[in-house]
């Protein structure tokens, strides 16, 4: 499974930015999907997870109330809806099929690995 992130950019505090992980095949469909991010200098953290039928969802405390992870398996794809960004969410962003069809936090659950987009969110 090839997974390609997309949607990040350079915005100001209090913006809204819609990441998007589009899956190469249906194998994912069957599978939950996280969203991850790693700041310059700091280990990858997670940040939401939703299982394979988009019916249950898991956030980092930090992005609760302001993050939406959904999905479309029609389309095989999973957003992030990232509403009041923070210069604390500034990071690489990267989505990632995991390993079963429940959520999980757990980075090692995490089987494929999209490249990233970047978030930059200014003060």
């Amino acid at each position: 499974v090839q997974l390609q992130a997309s949607g990040g950019g350079l915005v100001q505090t209090g913006d809204s930015l819609r990441l998007s992980c589009a899956a190469s095949r249906r194998t994912s469909s069957n599978n939950a999907v996280g969203w991850f991010r790693q700041a310059p200098g700091k280990e990858r953290e997670f940040v939401a997870s939703i299982d394979w039928r988009g019916g249950t969802t898991s956030y980092v405390d930090s992005v609760k109330g302001r993050f939406t992870i959904s999905r479309d398996n029609a389309k095989n794809t999973v957003y992030l809806q990232m509403n009041s960004l923070k210069p604390e969410d500034t990071a690489v962003y990267y989505c990632a099929v995991a390993l079963r069809s429940s959520v999980t936090s757990d980075v090692r659950g995490y089987r494929y690995w999209g490249q990233g987009t970047l978030v930059t969110v200014s003060s």
